[in-house]
This record gives structure tokens, sequence and C-alpha cells, in this order.
């Protein structure tokens, strides 16, 4: 019985494109992939646009470049594995940033190839669940400095936050929309009315 570890998925009928010139290690690649039942393809010295739509991509880190890729370097929108052949590291280091989920040393043998596709797959899952909750802390923090402006503003000179969060409030209510929502909407009105007191006096 397996205990504590992750659900192996199923990978039949994924999507892999190898970024690689016509090599050895090209042909073991797709035979190995074709066994595991993902529809794979190689292509060089680009990326096609339908790569976008591709479950995986395998590139060659020993000749690529930025330029291979039709987004920027480290936010591929799927998993990477990196091909390996070259220990200089000018060649790690720009594989390293791209982010790849996972790499090969070349040559590529007749195994590896299924573990290098899971390890990516969970590694990109992974790197992708943190950016989403590092965005939504940054939203939250944005939110919250957003309310503790909107209650400056409406707690007038004396800067009375418990009278400005009570109107803040009420204009939520009112408005019949959240208590963020109401801030935006108090935090626009008053920079929009500086702007016309700057322009008053100008």
């Amino acid at each position: 019985m397996r205990r504590g570890g992750a659900r192996i998925p199923n990978l039949g009928g994924a999507r892999a494109l190898v970024l690689h010139r016509p090599h050895a290690t090209v042909t073991a690649i797709l035979r190995q992939l074709s066994a595991i039942g993902l529809e794979a393809a190689q292509c060089w010295p680009v990326l096609p646009p339908e790569a976008l739509a591709a479950d995986f991509v395998f590139f060659d880190a020993d000749l690529g470049f930025d330029e291979q890729f039709p987004w920027p370097p480290g936010e591929a929108p799927m998993p990477l594995v990196a091909l390996i052949g070259s220990e200089a590291p000018g060649r790690i280091e720009w594989a390293l940033s791209q982010k790849a989920d996972a790499h090969l040393p070349k040559p590529v043998g007749n195994s590896g190839i299924y573990s290098a596709l899971l390890i990516a797959r969970q590694g990109f899952e992974a790197r992708r669940s943190l950016a989403d909750e590092i965005r939504s802390l940054r939203e939250r923090v944005a939110e919250r400095q957003t309310i503790v402006k909107a209650v400056a503003a409406l707690g007038g000179a004396g800067l009375d936050e418990e009278r400005g969060f009570a109107q803040l409030r009420a204009l939520a209510t009112g408005w019949q929309v959240t208590i963020e929502e109401a801030a935006r909407r108090v935090v626009a009105m008053k920079a929009g009315k500086d702007d016309d007191d700057r322009s008053n006096r100008a």
C-alpha cells in the first residue's frame, strides 16, 4: 500500500515538443515519449506558435538561446526539461535562467524520460502554486493599504480612524459592494479631487 506520495498522473495523450537539432538524442527521446503515450515532435531552431499549447517542452541547454522561446526567460507556461551535455558554467547558468523543472544528461539512453516528465510536472505545479500564493498575498496587502488610505480620507483632518471606517462601511453598504471596492472608489475620488484642486491653484 502506497503512503504519503502524490498520485502518479496519467501522461497519455499529453503533447511534448523537443527543441533540439536533429540528433540521436532526439530520436531516443521521441521513442520514449511515444512509448509512454505522448504525442511528440522535434523542432529547431525555434519553437513554433503552437508550442504555447504543449504540455511539456524539452530544450537543448548546450546550444539554446532566449529568442528560441515565445515567452520571457523563466516564464514558460508549461513544464520544461533541460537537455544538458555541457558542464560549462555559462550554459548551466542559462539553463537555470529558463527555470527548467527537470533535466536530463546527454546522451539520453533508453530510460529516464518518464521520471523527468513526472519531476518536471510536479516542480512546475509547485512553482505555479507558489507564484499564485505570492500574487494573492500582494493583492491582499494592496487592498489593506487601500482601505487604510480610504479610512484616512474619510476620517477628516483629525484622522478619526473609527469614524472613517464607519463611513467606509456605510458607503459599502449603500453602494452594495465590498469594503475593498468601496475603499478603491473613495481613494479614486480623493485622487480626482486632489487633481482638481491642483488644477484650480495653477
